[in-house]
């Protein structure tokens, strides 16, 4: 936590529904994929209906503040659950409070009762921030990734 703000008191933390679609929409625009409310409900609902992922919010006094995004899936190598955190972000006037490490620890929480035996995260090349901050949370370094897109995805 950056010295010069004070911690956040731990928020409150649910699964997130159709009516965060403007606050969801604000947060993975904030993250850099830009989207309307309209958008985000659309994809609220696409996470609520599989019982495979879930969407977290963050509620700082009575503002959302953060979301977390997580996807189950089998995993064939291991023969077994892991869990991928697919998007996390803290309001940038929320950072450095605390309320990331919150998050991750409710994606660790919700991973272990799953019956998941691992988590990862996958974060771009140029989020050097990030990748710092998850080192000081326990995160290591993984395989690389590759992406060959086959739309406008």
């Amino acid at each position: 936590m950056r010295p010069d703000l004070q911690a956040l008191p731990d928020a409150d933390l649910r699964s997130a529904s159709p009516v965060d679609a403007d606050d969801v929409a604000v947060l993975l625009t904030e993250l850099g994929y830009p989207c309307d409310a309209r958008d985000a409900a659309g994809r609220i609902r696409s996470i609520v209906d599989n019982d495979r992922q879930a969407l977290v919010v963050a509620r700082c006094g009575g503002m959302v503040c953060g979301l977390l995004a997580l996807d189950f899936m089998y995993y064939l190598p291991l023969d077994t659950l892991t869990c991928r955190i697919t998007a996390l972000v803290v309001r940038n006037d929320a950072q450095g409070r605390g309320l990331g490490r919150q998050l991750l620890r409710e994606a660790e929480r919700r991973a272990r009762f799953a019956g998941a035996a691992r988590l990862e995260i996958t974060s771009g090349s140029q989020r050097a921030d990030a990748h710092a901050f998850y080192k000081a949370c326990g995160y290591s370094d993984g395989t690389l990734r590759f992406i060959k897109r086959l739309g406008d995805a």
